[in-house]
C-alpha cells in the first residue's frame, strides 16, 4: 500500500492521492450485474445521477444503452481518470460536490455505488435528505449497500437497521437482493436495494 498524507475522507485531496496512486480497491472494473438487470427491467432510460462516480464505468454503459445520466466527482484525479475513459460522453463527467450541484434536468434514478460508504457515518443524514432532495415523488434510488459492522474506513460499514432507519422516512424498499459478483473488499457484505422516493 502507497504512503498517503491525507486522511480525511470528507476532504477531495483525500480522493485526489489514491487516484494519482492508482490506489483504488474499490474499482470493479466494469459494471455489476444487478445493474445491468434494472436497466433490462426498466420500461424506459431514465435520467440518472451517479455521485461519487470515480471511473465512472456505469456512466459508459448506461450512455450507450441510451440512457441520460450525469456523473459527479469532487476529485478532480477521480474526474480525470473518468474523462480520459469515456470516449464521447466525457462531458457528461463533471467536477462537483454532491451537496451542491444543480441538476440540468429532473432526475428519475440516483444510482449508488460505493458513495455512502466513503462517507464518514456522520455524514449520512445529510446524504439521505440530499437524496430525497433531488428525487421527486416516485423517482427512484438504487445500487449497492455496504452492509457490514465494520467501523473503520472507509469503506464504512452500515448495520441493515440503521440504513432502514436512514432511508424509511424518505423511501419505499422495493428489492434487495444479494450481490453475486462483488469485488473482495464487499464480498458476501453488499446487497443490492431499489427505494422509491415517497409522495
Amino acid at each position: 500500500m502507497p504512503d498517503f498524507e491525507t486522511r480525511d475522507p470528507n476532504s477531495s485531496a483525500f480522493w485526489d492521492e489514491r487516484f494519482e496512486k492508482k490506489f483504488t480497491p474499490w474499482d470493479r472494473g466494469g459494471v455489476p450485474e444487478a445493474l445491468r438487470g434494472f436497466v433490462a427491467r426498466a420500461d424506459r432510460p431514465l435520467s440518472t445521477l451517479i455521485p461519487g462516480c470515480g471511473a465512472a464505468y456505469e456512466l459508459v454503459w448506461l450512455s450507450e444503452a441510451g440512457w441520460p445520466v450525469t456523473a459527479i466527482d469532487f476529485s478532480p484525479a477521480a474526474v480525470a481518470v473518468a474523462r480520459a475513459g469515456a470516449g464521447k460522453w466525457a462531458d457528461r463527467i463533471e467536477q462537483a460536490d454532491f451537496f451542491e450541484w444543480k441538476p440540468h434536468r429532473g432526475l428519475d434514478f440516483i444510482y449508488e455505488r460505493a458513495f455512502l460508504c466513503a462517507l464518514p457515518p456522520a455524514m449520512r443524514p445529510a446524504v439521505a435528505a440530499r437524496w430525497a432532495e433531488l428525487l421527486p415523488p416516485g423517482a427512484f434510488l438504487g445500487g449497492f449497500f455496504f452492509i457490514t459492522d465494520k467501523k473503520h474506513g472507509p469503506p464504512f460499514g452500515i448495520d441493515a437497521g440503521e440504513l432502514d432507519a436512514l432511508l424509511n422516512p424518505y423511501f419505499e424498499r422495493l428489492e434487495d437482493m444479494a450481490v453475486t459478483d462483488s469485488i473482495p473488499e464487499f464480498k458476501d457484505k453488499e446487497r443490492w436495494q431499489l427505494w422509491q422516493r415517497r409522495p
